[in-house]
Formats: C-alpha cells, sequence, structure tokens
C-alpha cells in the first residue's frame, strides 16, 4: 500500500518516538521537525490510545512512556560495548542527575566526581553497602560510561576535554548542562518528593501509579491504553498473562485496537492461538534481534530451535547441547568456545536474549518454552523417492 506524504510523515515521526523517547536538536535534528511538524496529531493519538504524554519545542522532543510492568529486567541500560548496567552504574545514574540539578550551567568530570562522592557519603546510601571513592579504574570507568550515556540521552555536551584523559587521571572534560533535557528524563506520573512510602516496591508503585477509574467508560479506556502499551513494547502478548478483564477487552476488541496501531505505526499483527506480536516489517521498532550473525547469535538459534522441539528443558542439559554445538561448529566460531566452563557463557548470552524477546522463561535450573519459539521449530526433512517425484 502507497502511504500518502502526510501519513508516510507521522508515521515517521511516531516510529521516531517509539525508538527513542527523548529526541533532541543536537542528536536528531530531521526526527525533531518531523514531530513537531505533526506536534497535534501525535499528540491526540498519544493521548487516546497509550495515555502518554507528548512534550516539544525546538530544541527536544519528551514522549513520556510508562512500562507495563515495573519488574522487567530485560531491557537494561547498555554502555556503548554493549554490556549491561549493574546495580553500581545504576546507582551512579540517580547520583549524578541529582548533582547535575544542582550545578551551574557547565560542569567537569572531576566536579561531578567530587559532588557525586559527596552524595554517595549520606547515610541512607552507606546504608545500602554501596561504596564510591573513584580510587580506581574500575569505578572511573563506571562514571565515564554514565556520563558517555548522558551525553548520548543530550543532558551533557562536550566543551572541551576527553574522558579517556580523565580515566587514567591526566586531564579532565568541560560540559555544558542541557537543562530542558535534564528537566525532561523523570517519566513517572507524580513527583518523587510527593511518594511517602519508605520500602523501594512501594515507591516505585507510587511512581508509576495511575488513577482508578469509576465508570465504565473509563474502565474500557483504561483497558485500551494499557493494551496498547503492550502491544507497542513487548515482542509478544500472551492472552494467558492477562487479567480478565484485558482479557475479555482484547478478545471483543482485537480487530480495531491492531487495526489503529497499524494506521498510526506501519506494524503488522501477527494473532495466532496464544497471544498477539505486532510485527515491523523494517526491523526499526525491534530492539532485540533475532536471528544475528557470530557466535553469540549462532548459538542463540541453535538454543531456540532445540527448546522449540520440547516444553522444558533442564540448564545441566543445555550445557551439554552447547558443549556438543561447540564442537561441531569450532572451526566458524570464536576461539575458546571449547574451553570447560565456556558453554556457560554463551548459554547466559543465549537466554538473556530469548528471555528479552518472550520466547522463553529461564529459572536457575530449568528453562521452560514459551508457544512463540515455536516459530523457530525445525521439521525433519522428508525424503522422497526419484519415482514419486516424476509422478
Amino acid at each position: 500500500m502507497i502511504l500518502d506524504e502526510e501519513t508516510a510523515q507521522r508515521r515517521a515521526a511516531l516510529r521516531a518516538l517509539l525508538v527513542k523517547p527523548l529526541l533532541t536538536a543536537e542528536h536528531d535534528a530531521d526526527a525533531l521537525v518531523t514531530v513537531r511538524r505533526h506536534l497535534p496529531y501525535l499528540r491526540e493519538w498519544l493521548a487516546r490510545e497509550t495515555g502518554w504524554r507528548l512534550q516539544a519545542d525546538p530544541e527536544t522532543a519528551r514522549l513520556f512512556v510508562t512500562t507495563p510492568t515495573t519488574t522487567d529486567s530485560t531491557r537494561p541500560a547498555r554502555g556503548r560495548a554493549g554490556e549491561p548496567y549493574g546495580r553500581r552504574r545504576y546507582v551512579l545514574v540517580c547520583l549524578a542527575l541529582a548533582v547535575l540539578e544542582r550545578s551551574d550551567a557547565q560542569t567537569t568530570l572531576g566536579t561531578l566526581a567530587d559532588q557525586l562522592l559527596d552524595l554517595a557519603a549520606e547515610p541512607e546510601l552507606a546504608a545500602t553497602g554501596i561504596e564510591f571513592t573513584m580510587d580506581n579504574r574500575a569505578e572511573r570507568s563506571d562514571l565515564v560510561a554514565v556520563v558517555r550515556m548522558l551525553l548520548d540521552w543530550g543532558v551533557l555536551t562536550k566543551v572541551a576535554g576527553d574522558e579517556d584523559a580523565y580515566l587514567s587521571v591526566t586531564g579532565d572534560v568541560l560540559y555544558d548542562i542541557q537543562r530542558q533535557v535534564l528537566a525532561a528524563l523523570l517519566t513517572g506520573s507524580r513527583g518523587p518528593s510527593t511518594v511517602t512510602a519508605a520500602a523501594f516496591e512501594q515507591r516505585l508503585t507510587g511512581l508509576t501509579a495511575e488513577p482508578v477509574p469509576d465508570t465504565d467508560d473509563l474502565r474500557n479506556q483504561a483497558l485500551r491504553r494499557r493494551l496498547t502499551r503492550r502491544l507497542l513494547l513487548d515482542p509478544v502478548v500472551y492472552y494467558d498473562d492477562l487479567d480478565p478483564a484485558e482479557l475479555a477487552y482484547l478478545t471483543s476488541q482485537r480487530s480495531a485496537v491492531t487495526r489503529r496501531i497499524h494506521e498510526a505505526t506501519g506494524l503488522w499483527p501477527e494473532i495466532r492461538a496464544e497471544g498477539i506480536a505486532m510485527v515491523d516489517p523494517d526491523d526499526q521498532l525491534t530492539d532485540v534481534r533475532m536471528p544475528e550473525q557470530r557466535t553469540d547469535g549462532h548459538v542463540t538459534l541453535l538454543v531456540a530451535e532445540h527448546l522449540a522441539r520440547r516444553q522444558e528443558a533442564t540448564v545441566d542439559e543445555l550445557h551439554e547441547f552447547i558443549r556438543r554445538m561447540a564442537r561441531q561448529h569450532t572451526a566458524y566460531w570464536r576461539k575458546g568456545v571449547t574451553e570447560p566452563g565456556a558453554e556457560r557463557q554463551l548459554l547466559a548470552v543465549a537466554l538473556e536474549r530469548l528471555t528479552a524477546l518472550r520466547l522463553v522463561e529461564a529459572g536457575t535450573r530449568t528453562v521452560r518454552s514459551l508457544p512463540a519459539i515455536g516459530r523457530f521449530a525445525i521439521d525433519e526433512p522428508t525424503i522422497r523417492s526419484a519415482e514419486a517425484l516424476e509422478t
């Protein structure tokens, strides 16, 4: 289907926001122009279908996305080398943002580190067992990773210097602080200072809680928004994961909901007996990809194919399977894959990707296959005789 220019631009704008909910003039000039050109339409569609706010000005566009769940750990922040953030780096992100909020228009990496250490010395943080000294390269590397992420987000703009000089304690870096971007980072439905709960999970729930609808129309609106969010953000929405009200609404309104998503984004619904996946034929909105090349990608595909033929497998069985595959493919995989213990790292990478794609549920001892992994099943070849082919 050939789209008219306006529809194509609206789709491009919405897709740009879904890929990167924070656009800046420095990093995303063309996408920002397109978003601002179609701002009234985008705001209206997003408010009606998802309940997400869209804020835009000449320098930034911010889509305030709220995730369907606060317990999903399959999409961690990652450094430039692809390494997932751990607890220490997440703490550093929060401390760095707190320091920047109190800073002047410019700061240096050294000043940021010093002020961050002052905050980290507060009793509340010290009681958690997390300590920062910046006396070793590993801790400075964590801070540099966080700062480079803030540069990518547009919170900071580099004026002079290089982070590698800070790592080797031979220099410093000067940054401008972009306050408009900094102010737009939080996406909660209420300000953190208004949450009075003490426990972490309760505070997180308080930050993301939404008003409880009190009429049938508002309840249906809330259901439509929740389901649309999940279909936009999750690789697969399984019917078994929905509560009774969500399942009833999606069963009756499935065609309308998926049609509106397709018209606005270009995503196509793949509807199966177990659930729905909104598929992007252009692969632009895919954050975790299958298949992928190189050793880790090939291992993931082989594990997916192996699990597609069974409902469950133990971790020990999968380790043995990877050891066998490593011996079979040693000429094509990277060095060291046949060394003792290498299968553990290979399986960890594969399961991380398959879990993020909602293809498996991985426990400490067993891995359970989910329905969507069936697309990776390969049937045994059917061999026919020459006589049968001639007939």
